[in-house]
């Protein structure tokens, strides 16, 4: 990997749960982001995928301090920016840029599109001299594939991959070395998407960016990524390089995701088998004790219930010394080929039922 621009470590988000009017009290919290690890490097795509409540945009809030962290850190060139504040935030927000998901409500209807794209400059007057901005916004139109004459234009006015390339202009206006872009292309149509994922590789390209990309889309995120990060109820379970994850998955959340992916072609559609996985995604107020996805694995043996699996190597996979070592939170991680049949329903272990994990 390249040089480290974000290191990740221990990060945890809770958000209490109240009950009373007058006299407030705690009694419990929404574990959304319970104790997640990352290194993204200089020019490196991170894809982070899971099912919708996994923690992924609380993630991303957290990076770009839109939430503060309960605990753990967030290093951007080696300092720990979840410390900062004033002066010394706006710095580093500069550097950190975010892509929102939804392109109908990030853009303010009451401005232009240069407005909108040249907003940024108002907040970092010193990115670039006044008398320059009017050209700069029109070169980043021109660079996400606008006509910089739509500058005037109100975003009613434009398609929602028109509006999302806006929205890509806005991020890269004060030139940062990491974007993250939370579910980009979710709310477009199929044939957009493409096309917006295609300029977010060419602009990384040309801008030597760092994207923390987040989906729940497997086959867009392979596109894009270099390293790959599967979240499942605040925290990741298996992660490594596409082709570690796409071809050799060791967990068993990451397989039945896998077994999901639409194949083009027909023969092999028919030959695989799907993995469908019983129950629901516990909730984040009451997590099961010991492994997390226990409640929904067919591997699921006592020790899940009363040992909560590390992100590691598992150790066969260690000691073979193949080159699809990679780490995986699971007791029984194998790699099986994509589409290994389960059972439908899962039966929890008697006797450890949700808890604290």
């Amino acid at each position: 990997m390249t040089e480290p621009v974000l290191e990740v470590s221990g990060l945890v988000k809770h958000y209490p749960l109240t009950r009373g009017v007058v006299f407030r009290k705690q009694v419990g919290a929404v574990r959304a982001v319970d104790g997640v690890d990352f290194t993204l490097g200089r020019g490196e795509t991170l894809g982070i995928v899971g099912e919708s409540g996994c923690g992924k945009s609380t993630v991303a809030k957290m990076l770009v301090n839109l939430e503060r962290p309960t605990a753990g850190s967030i290093r951007y060139k080696g300092e720990d920016i979840t410390r900062l504040s004033g002066r010394a935030l706006k710095a580093v927000r500069r550097n950190i840029q975010m892509v929102f998901q939804d392109p109908y409500t990030s853009l303010n209807p009451r401005m232009t599109v240069g407005d909108i794209i040249g907003e940024p400059y108002e907040i970092h007057p010193e990115a670039a001299p006044k008398g320059d901005r009017r050209r700069r916004v029109r070169e980043l139109l021109d660079v996400v594939g606008l006509d910089p004459e739509y500058a005037n234009r109100y975003p009613h006015q434009f398609s929602g991959g028109q509006r999302q390339r806006i929205g890509i202009a806005r991020g890269l206006a004060l030139r940062p070395e990491v974007i993250v872009a939370d579910e980009p292309v979710s709310a477009l149509d199929v044939s957009v998407q493409a096309q917006v994922v295609n300029l977010m590789d060419r602009l990384q390209s040309e801008f030597g960016l760092a994207y923390v990309f987040i989906a729940h889309d497997l086959s867009i995120v392979r596109h894009l990524s270099d390293r790959v990060g599967v979240m499942y109820l605040g925290r990741i379970v298996e992660t490594g390089t596409d082709t570690e994850i796409y071809e050799h998955p060791t967990h068993p959340y990451t397989q039945a995701l896998l077994s999901a992916v639409p194949v083009p072609d027909p023969r092999a559609r028919e030959r695989r088998e799907r993995i469908i996985l019983g129950g629901d995604v516990p909730s984040p107020t009451d997590v099961p004790s010991g492994c997390r996805f226990r409640t929904r694995c067919w591997k699921a043996r006592e020790r899940c219930a009363l040992e909560a699996p590390a992100l590691a190597v598992p150790a066969w996979f260690e000691a073979s010394g193949g080159p699809a070592a990679h780490d995986s939170a699971c007791h029984f991680a194998e790699a099986v080929p994509v589409g290994r049949s389960a059972p439908e329903q899962v039966v929890p272990v008697e006797g450890h039922g949700n808890g604290p994990g």
